[in-house]
């Protein structure tokens, strides 16, 4: 028999590790589902990890298709179709090809006799919170509640995130019709009136000669900085893809000014609007955060999470565990204690997201209102003093003539 190394989480949310022996990773699977454990990985002893679920990096779904999924699947079970029934009926409907590459996958696992939540689980391309969810939905008896409440969440997070981007489409059109706008300035326009002052064999202001030797130069080099940029794209967003450089660039986030403060107020919701989503189900605070930590976007949040959940695991309240991290905002760590104290954790995490939601749409809309007439006055500005550079000797040549 082959030796491996389990990470599971019983059913009060404790993170334990075992080395165990069973003839196949399946039957170690199998025999641990059975006693109520939610397996978070296992791997052959001294091997690599033989299914590392929350941790696959994979493409991602599109998950405006994936709630409309949900929405189908939830009103099947309501209607008390089987849930292998369900998964037939959808697996061959969904338009969307990856989709319904991995539904299909989960139907075989579950006609093989596995749990839902662990055919899910196996995919590694669907959101831990709805793994989780499931879960909870099997042990409850509770499945329909579960999936609808998971329902709610994802469409509060689209709508958020669609906010968030449409109220940046504009700025970043203006930023780009301005870089373009700089460049042909500089690249064309400058060089033009170049050759005719040189074919003029006028004298030249030092303005516009610095000018001049600017845009002379910037059209010689313009391909080659386009393509250093291209390249240092890329270099930087292969660095980035690894946990300790996405925490560096989350830090760096985090001391930037005005826009730091609304990007982690932002992390800090989607955290407490999953962690109070699984609080809700019925999840244990532990796995909860553990779950919570694999579902957010931010490295450096990841990280605190961890944190806290291991201070959580020692003893310590979710308030004083997040307040150790010194990465959580002071007010939303009051918050939680409140909740906590009173015995509504949950449904102070929900107004926590509210609260943090609407702080980060007001200060968006406020900074965005600064910036947009920035962008323009400095575009006036370059252009005027451009204009005035190129046409200064024009004048100066018109005074000779007279």
């Amino acid at each position: 028999m082959a030796e491996w190394v389990l990470k599971v989480a019983d059913a009060r949310g404790e993170i334990h590790q075992h080395t165990v022996e069973a003839e196949s990773e399946q039957q170690l699977r199998d025999r641990y589902a059975r006693q109520g454990y939610l397996i978070y990985s296992v791997r052959r002893r001294g091997g690599m990890v033989a299914l590392p679920a929350l941790r696959t990096r994979r493409r991602k779904l599109s998950l405006e298709r994936f709630l409309v999924f949900n929405q189908q699947f939830v009103t099947l079970v309501k209607a008390g179709l089987p849930i292998l029934k369900g998964l037939d009926l959808l697996a061959e409907r969904l338009t969307d090809p990856r989709l319904g590459q991995h539904i299909r996958a989960v139907r075989d696992d579950v006609r093989n006799g596995a749990l839902l939540s662990d055919a899910f689980r196996r995919q590694g391309v669907f959101p831990p919170i709805y793994v989780t969810s499931i879960l909870a939905g099997e042990k409850s008896g509770s499945l329909a509640e579960v999936l609808d409440r998971y329902i709610a969440y994802q469409r509060l997070a689209l709508a958020v995130r669609k906010k968030l981007l449409l109220s940046l489409i504009y700025p970043s059109l203006l930023v780009a019709l301005v870089c373009g706008l700089l460049v042909f300035l500089i690249t064309y326009v400058v060089p033009s009136f170049a050759e005719l002052y040189k074919s003029l064999s006028a004298q030249l202001p030092r303005i516009t000669t610095i000018l001049i030797a600017v845009g002379t130069t910037a059209r010689n080099y313009v391909l080659g900085g386009v393509a250093a940029l291209l390249a240092a794209g890329i270099a930087f967003r292969l660095w980035s893809r690894g946990e300790a450089a996405r925490e560096k660039v989350d830090r760096l986030k985090l001391r930037t000014p005005l826009a730091g403060e609304i990007w982690i107020k932002h992390q800090v919701a989607q955290f407490a609007r999953i962690l109070g989503t699984l609080q809700v189900g019925g999840i244990p605070l532990l796995q909860a955060l553990e779950t919570a930590s694999e579902s957010v976007g931010s490295g450096l949040l990841r990280q605190a999470l961890l944190k806290a959940q291991r201070l959580v695991k020692e003893g310590q309240s979710l308030s004083s565990a997040l307040a150790s991290t010194g990465v959580i905002p002071g007010l939303a760590i009051d918050m939680i204690e409140v909740g906590e104290s009173t015995g509504a954790l949950p449904s102070m995490l929900g107004s926590v997201a509210e609260f943090y939601d609407d702080d980060v749409n007001t200060r968006l809309t406020a900074a965005l209102s600064l910036i947009e007439p920035s962008i323009m006055i400095f575009m006036g500005a370059f252009v005027a003093f451009v204009l005035v550079a190129l046409y200064l000797p024009i004048f100066s040549l018109a005074d000779t003539l007279r």
